[in-house]
């Protein structure tokens, strides 16, 4: 992967996202999404503030990012992020359809500051039944009824 001449610029602007939001009482985490040489969207870390666990900087960039293009699909932009995305966080940068993610700190770093990134990681190459959060399929007759809709709806929006 190649870095181009703005990575730096962009990415220092994520590191100070992040700063400028622990002075705030947010935590350590900023994030912008480029789009053709633009900022259009910024976030922090609003776990805390908003009480929402899904709250992490670059997917509230990213949620950002997607009401200003008015699309689900951010292909054609570049997410910047002050620390290497969480599981969450990057499966919501491959939903998007982002074309890179370029961080600052790493998982390590972050389980340094306290934070469990690693942990995720580490617990998604275990089997299932070692994790500490049971995860069990339940299967109804009618389980696949929601996929028979819709790819019976000839209007659905691919994605």
């Amino acid at each position: 992967m190649t870095q181009t001449p703005g990575d730096h610029r962009w990415l220092d602007q994520a590191v100070a996202l992040a700063t400028r939001n622990v002075a705030e009482g947010g935590g350590p985490f900023g994030a912008l999404v480029v789009c053709g040489g633009e900022v259009v969207s910024t976030g922090v870390n609003r776990v805390t503030r908003d009480n929402d666990p899904t709250a992490h900087a670059e997917v509230v960039a990213i949620r950002g990012a997607c009401r200003e293009r008015g699309d689900f699909a951010l292909a054609g932009c570049v997410l910047f992020t002050s620390c290497e995305p969480c599981p969450l966080c990057l499966s919501s940068a491959l939903w998007a359809r982002l074309d890179r993610v370029v961080y600052a700190a790493d998982r390590d770093d972050a389980a340094r500051g306290g934070f469990d990134d690693r942990a995720f990681y580490d617990l998604f190459g275990q089997e299932r039944d070692a994790w500490p959060l049971p995860i069990q399929e339940l299967r109804l007759d009618t389980a696949v009824m929601p996929f028979d809709a819709w790819l019976a709806d000839a209007a659905r929006t691919h994605y």
